[in-house]
């Protein structure tokens, strides 16, 4: 905001037509990113709310997978970023909407975290106890100290970026937790893998066990 209010008070004034250009391309970027920020501050509200009805509709895992990877596309390929999906095709109970949302964060922390030319893997699997979707990368990883807290509301860890606010984790595990599954990270230095399980309705498992 203090940024903006600067460049707003600079387009205000004589400036190059060059300069008008860069400072609104900047303030069109901060808006956008100001945007992500309150969206996301609200979602998690309606979260701890208790206020969101999720829904409990069969889905296609594959167009799960799929939404939630089509934003990303572009800045897979920008980074030049190979995306290998191993999704065999079986249905699940969850609501799809919010689980995309939660997928979304998850892939969208590792394409920032994989360096160019690296390698950004989505497994699914189905058993009799639960539904699974395994997003691996080929980045750095979570250093060990971080591993425990990673999920924790604007928690940035060692090696978060700068611009990182410490949310999209947490609203993943938030829209996880809420439709009865869990989430689960492991980490190398060859990489992260993070585990969402949605578990079977006949299966009720408890909530120490989910943490």
């Amino acid at each position: 905001l203090t940024s903006m209010f600067v460049m707003t008070d600079l387009l205000c004034g004589d400036l190059p037509e060059a300069k008008r250009v860069e400072f609104t391309g900047k303030l069109r970027s901060q808006l956008e990113r100001i945007e992500w920020l309150v969206t996301s501050l609200l979602k998690l509200s309606k979260l701890d709310a208790g206020t969101v009805e999720f829904r409990r509709d069969r889905v296609l895992v594959q167009r799960v997978v799929a939404a939630a990877c089509e934003p990303l596309l572009i800045l897979m390929e920008l980074k030049g970023l190979k995306l290998v999906l191993d999704c065999p095709e079986f249905q699940f109970v969850c609501d799809i909407n919010w689980t995309v949302e939660a997928l979304v964060n998850i892939l969208k922390n590792c394409v920032e975290h994989t360096p160019e030319g690296g390698e950004i893997r989505i497994s699914c699997e189905d058993n009799p106890l639960y539904a699974e979707i395994v997003v691996e990368d080929t980045g750095r990883g979570i250093d060990k100290a971080d591993l425990p807290y990673i999920f924790n509301r604007f928690y940035k860890g060692k090696n978060a970026g700068d611009d990182s606010i410490g949310i999209g984790l947490a609203m993943a595990k938030s829209i996880v937790d809420s439709q009865g599954g869990s989430i689960d990270v492991r980490s190398s230095a060859r990489g992260s893998r993070f585990m969402l399980r949605f578990f079977r309705e006949y299966v009720i498992i408890p909530s120490h066990v989910r943490e």
